[in-house]
Order: C-alpha cells, then sequence, then structure tokens
C-alpha cells in the first residue's frame, strides 16, 4: 500500500547537472548577446539610453512567445525553458543596466528622460509581452487548425526529451 503523501526531496537533490548547465550555457550566450549589441551601438554619453530600451522590450516579446511556445505548443522539455527562458533571455534583458542608465539620467539633470526610461520601459515591456502572448496563442490556433485540417500528427525535434 503506498502512502497518501510522498515526501518531496531536498531542493539540491531536485537540481539536475544539465538543467545547470543549460541555464549556465544559456546566460552566457544571452550576456554575450547583449554586451554585443552595447558594443555595436553605443550610447552617447548625453543621449537616451536606446539600446538597453529596445533590448529589454525585445526580450519581453520573446520571453512572452517562448512561453507560449512551450507550454502550449512544443510537448514537455526539460532544456528549452531553462536554457532559453531563464539563462538567454534572463541574461540578455537586464534590470540592474537599466537602472544605471536611468541612475546616469537623474546625475545629469534629464529627469524627463530618467522618467521615460522608467515608466516608457514599463509601458513598452508590457506591451511588448501583450503581443508576444497574442502572437504565440494566434499561432497555436492557426497550427492546430492546419493539423485538423491535414489531418496528421504533430512532428517535434531534437529538443523533445
Amino acid at each position: 500500500m503506498r502512502p497518501l503523501t510522498v515526501a518531496r526531496q531536498p531542493f539540491r537533490v531536485r537540481l539536475r547537472g544539465a538543467v545547470l548547465a543549460a541555464v549556465a550555457l544559456g546566460g552566457l550566450l544571452g550576456g554575450t548577446a547583449r554586451y554585443a549589441l552595447a558594443l555595436a551601438f553605443p550610447t552617447r554619453r548625453s543621449g537616451f539610453p536606446w539600446v538597453t530600451f529596445a533590448i529589454n522590450v525585445s526580450g519581453a516579446f520573446v520571453l512572452a512567445l517562448l512561453l507560449v511556445y512551450v507550454s502550449e505548443i512544443w510537448p514537455p522539455t526539460r532544456y528549452v525553458r531553462p536554457f532559453a527562458a531563464v539563462g538567454f533571455l534572463g541574461a540578455f534583458t537586464t534590470f540592474s543596466t537599466w537602472m544605471v542608465d536611468t541612475d546616469r539620467l537623474l546625475g545629469r539633470g534629464q529627469y524627463a528622460a530618467a522618467a521615460l526610461n522608467i515608466f516608457g520601459s514599463l509601458f513598452a515591456g508590457l506591451a511588448a509581452t501583450v503581443l508576444g502572448l497574442v502572437v504565440g496563442r494566434l499561432t497555436s490556433a492557426r497550427r492546430i487548425r492546419l493539423d485538423t485540417r491535414r489531418g496528421r500528427a504533430r512532428r517535434y525535434g531534437w529538443w523533445v526529451r
């Protein structure tokens, strides 16, 4: 007879090395991509930090889109969400740079630009997230309709485990 409740294993036992490696690799690639964009499009000393703004807003869109795909379109996977959502996009988007840029704007007395950076990033990020969710769900609905119309099962790639 099985017990009604199953004891949970400690957190460190549940962590898998491969999942941690996926997060670390994603973080390495995401941080490198953000750094490369900052080098390619440097912000002028007295300018608005458009690169950080664009990185954070695009990251919000991609994260929402990715999570729809992971939770509603693709079969359950072990490595896609840790690699892409936590690792890559977690390192690609950056709260700290956003706040450092805002502090620099405040330090130069550019109060309107600092307010635009804070509130514009918040609202644009929220709008990008909603857009990502809508696009992902529309894609999911279209794919289901096409698969049903064609009468075939879904095919998945190497990432399914």
